[in-house]
């Protein structure tokens, strides 16, 4: 997106005042309701802060992320900033998966996939587990995995989503762990467990991810005003 590379550049930095919304779509030749949605997905991500009345601005404090993308069933486009390295994909028994798909039986077949989330500098931010049954996402390991969002994926492929739950947890570095972020072992992070549903009740994800506490900052706004703007 060429606003969030100009945020991430630096060449608009914190406290500058992002053109009208009229002043974009002129520039980029798009609708009034691709802008808003531009800027409401920077909002999300904190890169910008948003008033009414007097505009939208550079949020003054890089590398805050809304928790409620990394449960929001609704959003396009990846839940938290980066690239992701790919470290395995494969079909296996659900099993001898890592994580454990409630209600899906032991012979049945899964998708694990393991991936690194990368920050900018290509440093691993954090590491994420995803187990799918594979009769919901059969054509997953033919796709680029890399920028891959699996709730976009099955919502593409008609699952109907309907619920996600996020479990923040403490846990603390095991030896590989450790060496894979460079940080002590028994060092104390988080552990985010994810589960997606459909409205049959059915789990068609589950995610756990290692979440180091470092520069980045998550939080969950809600809008008390009754407004669609967030501040």
């Amino acid at each position: 997106m060429a606003l969030e590379a100009r945020i991430r550049s630096g060449q608009w930095g914190p406290g500058t005042r992002i053109p009208t919304e009229a002043g974009l779509c002129e520039e980029f030749g798009v609708s009034r309701i691709t802008v808003q949605r531009a800027l409401r997905d920077l909002a999300d991500a904190g890169l910008i802060v948003r008033f009414r009345r007097r505009g939208s601005f550079v949020a003054q404090a890089i590398g805050r992320n809304n928790l409620l993308r990394f449960t929001g069933l609704l959003i396009q486009g990846p839940e938290l900033p980066g690239d992701h390295r790919v470290v395995s994909a494969r079909v296996l028994p659900a099993s001898a998966a890592r994580l454990r798909l409630p209600g899906v039986p032991g012979e049945e077949a899964v998708i694990q996939m393991e991936r690194h989330k990368l920050n900018g500098d290509g440093e691993v931010a954090h590491t994420e587990v995803q187990v799918l049954p594979f009769r919901l996402a059969p054509d997953l390991l033919d796709q680029p995995l890399e920028p891959l969002t699996t709730h976009a994926y099955l919502r593409d492929r008609g699952v109907e989503l309907v619920r996600a739950r996020l479990y923040v947890e403490p846990h603390v570095l095991d030896e590989a762990q450790a060496e894979l972020f460079g940080l002590a072992v028994g060092r104390p992070v988080f552990r985010w467990t994810r589960e997606t549903w459909t409205r049959r009740g059915e789990i068609v994800e589950l995610l756990e991810a290692i979440v180091p506490a470092g520069s980045e900052r998550f939080y969950v706004e809600t809008d008390l005003s009754g407004s669609a703007h967030h501040n």
